[in-house]
C-alpha cells in the first residue's frame, strides 16, 4: 500500500489541538501494531516508517491515520465476504459497529474525565 492518503493535501496544516498528543516514538509504536493487526487479516502493509528500510518520509502519526483507514477497509471488506446474509453484514456494518465505537468514545471520554 503505497497510498497515504496524501490527496487530502500537505500535511501539518492544521492545528495539532484536536489530536491527541503523543511523541514520534509513541506514534511509530502505535503505527506498527496497526500494521502488525493490518497484515494478519489483509494485505501487507509496507515497511516504511522513519528508520525502516523502506522509509517514506511521512511521519509515524502520517501512517496511524493511513493505516488505519486500510485497517478499517480490510475489516469492512471482510465483513462482505463473510457475512451470511446481506441483512446480517449491514448489521455488522452498521448498528454494532456504532455500538462498538460509541464504547470506544465512551472509554476516551471517562479516561479524559479521570486524568
Amino acid at each position: 500500500m503505497d497510498d497515504h492518503g496524501d490527496d487530502f493535501g500537505p500535511w501539518g496544516w492544521e492545528s495539532k489541538s484536536t489530536a491527541v498528543q503523543r511523541t514520534e516514538e509513541e506514534w511509530a509504536m502505535i503505527a506498527r501494531y496497526i500494521r502488525h493487526a493490518a497484515n494478519k487479516v489483509g494485505p501487507s502493509l509496507p515497511v516504511c516508517l522513519p528508520g525502516e528500510p523502506k522509509e517514506c518520509g511521512r511521519t509515524a502519526q502520517q501512517h496511524v491515520l493511513a493505516w488505519s483507514a486500510h485497517l478499517k477497509a480490510v475489516a469492512h471488506h471482510l465483513i462482505e465476504q463473510y457475512t451470511p446474509s446481506e441483512a446480517r453484514g449491514a448489521h455488522a456494518a452498521g448498528p454494532l459497529y456504532q455500538r462498538r465505537l460509541a464504547e470506544l468514545r465512551s472509554h476516551d471520554d471517562s479516561q479524559t474525565v479521570s486524568s
